[in-house]
């Protein structure tokens, strides 16, 4: 409890007890007010010196922030990295807000709060106190001047007396004055202290409090991660004894270089048939040679200055070359490709590499036309329409997309629908569901990933590699037909669709009812009409796609009376849609649980995917595949998708099903399987097809010591098929018809 001077007993005392008293009681509050001073001065400055420290950790953790958001954008590729790096930024961002607010608080609170009890009331009372002191020593002077005055005199009384009494009311006056202003001191140091720190306690207070509820809402995501962290651990110890077996078994090598045992591989499984550094004579005035990597490489031969420098193309087309050793000239070694257009002077490094490459560009020439029996069904390819791939044509990219300026994204995003994440509206959505056909956001596809492929298969528009056929299907559906089918019902059900800005634990929990509970089905055969004659109607209006699949006059479609589909189980609607080809009924089946691989007891046991066949349509075959359909699964006959559409003539299904590993050695109950039935009805693109796969996989049993012999061609000829299937299914007819009149 401070002292304080009681103003009641300042008026009731007498002078010289009064002076006593009060002077000592004041003597103490003095000594109190200076040493609380010192204290709060000390205190205002430790203040400031934690605002700069905590100024400064501020700094430092925003930058800390911004790094991680910078690994963040280098890591886009890397999903869980990049998720993981956003999230903790983005809470760390958080919390170095709070500590702001903290800092700020104290600011106000610890520092200005007191700094101003200190300059203000202190001050006044130091001013107080020194006019007190002035009036005190007044009154004491005229008190030994009262006491020293002569008794014969008196006039000399009279003044003395009259200025003591002027000077002790004047003391008295001050006296209160002094004890006013040490009282109200008194109170407001209690209440500035009080105050001040209990404001700083509610800024800590509030500082831990979010953070910790913050952190709590990240937690359940860190103990996901910790457990995926967990696994990554184990995999990669795992990978780290595989690496350091193989490295303790490649020591053992004899690195020496022996040029004799340089050989190449027109079948081998990279594309390139022989690869290594020769000397290439310039054309220009000075016939400078210059050293070059050169690889033979998809029927061209080609070469870089550096390893990541673009190919350049010396000889476009292996088939209209000739190559021979060329001896008049200074050089050792020399050996010349020559073409219609041009010839090229190049020097190996020894006789035998001279030999190796003479023997490579033969043999590649002759696999070109191994490759190529009818030379004019395979139009010129487009090898030079991406400078980034050069001459090696990509089975990601379809040729009739450089002939229409388009990108797959563009393509998949014209879609109804497919111009926003399908489950949150995010705009530009780069993520697809191949199974399911719809285009999604990074966030949305994340947790599609999660629910596993038997539900959805995510796969990047712009990152990974797309094949013709399921190009087509993408196009077939999109974000407006199936959001027709899997949230048919969430609005009567007074529900409302996750928004881009939604949380993500909202968009798991909406995407799980969706796709996994299925709750916003409508019943199956709300919607009756038909298509394409078939008495089937997909319920989302015109599409934008154009319809090519491959068909054949003997199984097209019935134009029978439309059926009434409410009549029908899932598994029936199935099976008559996928010989209809039509692939959102198909997916509305799929989506009420109809069985992919159901048997038709009704109709041989014959599958949905063999009706797809027998519809012709090449894109109804893959949807059913990515659905989990059997490729090999055979009706009650023995005959299984790949007899059917070898029977039928259906040269990009036979491709489709080889692709897809479609086993083609078991026959039918009659003994006949797909190879001996091409041969009968002497189609040569099936024959073809069916014997390079058998050869492929006969080879891929074999082990040799430069891989696969074999495998280059398989997925050439399989990719030129595949292009012909999805975008010129007329040509392959064509051809049919062309051998099977040579053949007669």
């Amino acid at each position: 409890q401070s002292t304080r001077p009681d103003l009641e007993n300042c008026l009731s005392l007498s002078d010289s007890r009064l002076c006593f008293l009060f002077r000592a009681n004041i003597d103490e509050v003095e000594t109190e007010v200076v040493e609380i001073e010192a204290k709060l001065d000390k205190l205002v400055k430790l203040c400031s010196g934690m605002i700069e420290a905590g100024k400064a950790y501020i700094s430092a953790n925003k930058l800390f922030v911004n790094g991680i958001r910078d690994l963040s954008q280098q890591c886009k590729k890397d999903e869980m990295i990049s998720e993981c790096l956003e999230k903790c930024g983005e809470s760390l961002q958080e919390i170095i807000n709070y500590h702001m607010i903290l800092f700020d608080q104290a600011q106000r609170s610890v520092k200005q709060q007191l700094h101003n009890f200190v300059k203000e009331d202190v001050r006044k009372f130091k001013e107080t106190k020194k006019h007190f002191d002035r009036v005190r020593e007044d009154m004491e002077i005229a008190q030994v001047k009262n006491a020293q005055a002569p008794r014969n005199k008196p006039h000399e009384v009279e003044e003395a007396t009259s200025a003591l009494s002027i000077t002790r009311k004047c003391f008295r006056h001050l006296a209160l004055d002094y004890v006013l202003q040490i009282n109200v001191l008194q109170a407001k140091k209690k209440f500035e202290i009080l105050d001040a720190m209990l404001s700083f306690m509610n800024a800590q207070f509030s500082l831990f409090q979010q953070g910790y509820n913050l952190l709590d809402e990240l937690d359940p995501y860190m103990k996901k991660l910790a457990a995926e962290l967990d696994q990554l651990v184990i995999h990669s110890a795992m990978e780290k004894r595989e690496m350091e077996h193989k490295h303790a078994t490649i020591q053992q090598r004899d690195f020496s270089y022996d040029d004799s045992k340089v050989e190449f591989n027109v079948d081998a499984p990279s594309g390139v048939v022989m690869e290594g550094y020769l000397f290439k004579r310039a054309s220009n005035a000075f016939k400078t040679w210059n050293r070059r990597w050169f690889s033979i490489q998809n029927n061209q031969l080609v070469y870089q200055k550096k390893l990541k420098d673009v190919l350049t193309v010396v000889v476009e087309d292996l088939r209209l070359c000739s190559v021979k050793p060329h001896e008049d000239i200074e050089r050792r070694f020399c050996f010349e490709v020559v073409s219609p257009f041009k010839s090229c002077m190049l020097q190996a490094e020894s006789e035998k590499l001279r030999q190796a490459w003479i023997q490579a560009v033969q043999a590649s020439i002759a696999s070109a036309y191994r490759e190529s029996p009818d030379t004019f069904y395979i139009e010129h390819l487009d090898r030079t329409a991406s400078p980034s791939t050069s001459s090696i044509d990509s089975a990601s990219e379809p040729r009739e997309r450089s002939a229409r300026g388009e990108t797959i994204l563009q393509r998949i995003q014209g879609m109804p629908g497919n111009e926003q994440c399908c489950d949150c509206g995010q705009a530009d959505p780069r993520w697809a569901s191949i199974n399911l056909g719809v285009l999604l956001c990074i966030e949305c596809s994340g947790i599609h990933r999660s629910l596993g492929v038997h539900c959805s298969k995510v796969r990047s528009l712009t990152l990974d590699s797309w094949e013709p056929e399921l190009l087509k299907l993408m196009c077939e559906l999109g974000n407006s037909v199936i959001n027709h089918i899997y949230e048919g019902s969430y609005q009567e059900q007074g529900l409302k669709k996750p928004l881009p800005s939604s949380s993500r634990q909202e968009k798991e929990a909406w995407i799980r009812a969706k796709y996994v509970e299925k709750k916003f089905l409508k019943k199956l055969g709300s919607r009756r009409g038909s298509r394409r004659g078939t008495g089937f109607d997909n319920g989302s209006g015109p599409r934008k796609c154009e319809v090519s699949e491959e068909s054949s006059g003997e199984t097209e479609a019935e134009t029978s009376d439309p059926e009434d589909t409410r009549e029908m189980d899932p598994g029936t609607l199935l099976y008559k849609a996928s010989k209809a080809r039509n692939l959102p009924v198909m997916a509305e089946a799929l989506a009420h649980g109809a069985d992919v691989n159901l048997a038709n007891d009704e109709d041989e046991g014959k599958t949905p995917l063999i009706q797809a066949v027998t519809g012709g349509s090449l894109v109804a075959c893959e949807f059913l595949l990515q659905n989990a359909a059997d490729v090999n699964q055979r009706d009650g006959r023995g005959r299984g998708p790949l007899y059917h559409a070898t029977y039928l003539g259906h040269t990009g299904q036979v491709c489709l099903f080889l692709k897809r590993g479609a086993a083609q050695n078991d026959g039918d109950e009659d003994g006949q399987d797909p190879l001996s039935i091409a041969v009968q009805q002497a189609n040569a693109d099936i024959v073809t097809l069916l014997r390079l796969a058998r050869m492929n996989d006969e080879m891929r049993e074999s082990e040799g010591p430069f891989g696969q012999p074999g495998d280059t061609t398989y997925i050439d000829i399989f990719r030129e098929f595949s292009h012909m299937a999805s975008h010129n299914p007329e040509k392959l007819k064509r051809r049919s018809l062309h051998f099977r009149h040579s053949f007669r």
